[in-house]
């Protein structure tokens, strides 16, 4: 058994007894009480646990809570102050690209890195930041319209203002 420290959604964080097979999901639903990551196939096929870690995104079921330890991790909830939400958010909820919702937070995750990293990104870009999150009720195309839309109105913000 260990205890892991690491910061979750900019605030320090710790879990004690862990064991070393724990997953970074299983500490951050069930120990931190963060239930936003849904745990899903438990083998990093559906991208439903997507966070980010040290900023890039990952299956927080594949990753062992070890390895989190003195890092920084970003989960759903942590994309926008409490009770606000992101643009991404915003986004996926005005075009339409929110169902069933179990897929929903790994794709906010995945799509929020990406308008980091590209704050313009071409069809193929979306395609390929979300490859790793599947949705067994959208077809996409609302997913890709929200993308398309968040990032229409991050680079209409004032830079100081994007949550």
């Amino acid at each position: 058994m260990m205890r892991v420290r690491l910061t979750v959604n900019g605030r320090p964080r710790e879990a004690d007894d862990v064991w070393e097979g724990e997953s970074l999901l299983y500490v951050l639903r069930e120990r931190m009480g963060l239930p936003g990551s849904k745990n899903a196939c438990e083998q990093g096929e559906c991208g439903s646990c997507t966070v980010r870690l040290d900023g890039v995104p990952v299956c927080a079921c594949l990753v062992a809570a070890g390895q989190a330890e003195g890092r920084e991790v970003v989960t759903v909830e942590g994309l926008a102050p409490e009770g606000e939400l992101s643009a991404v958010q915003k986004a996926f909820i005005d075009a339409g690209a929110v169902q069933c919702g179990f897929c929903t937070p790994g794709l906010l995750v995945a799509a929020d890195e990406l308008l980091d990293r590209e704050p313009k990104p071409a069809d193929a870009d979306i395609r390929e930041a979300l490859s790793g999150n599947l949705c067994r009720c959208t077809g996409y195309e609302k997913i890709m319209d929200a993308v398309r839309l968040a990032a229409a109105r991050r680079s209409a913000e004032p830079e100081g203002d994007r949550a």
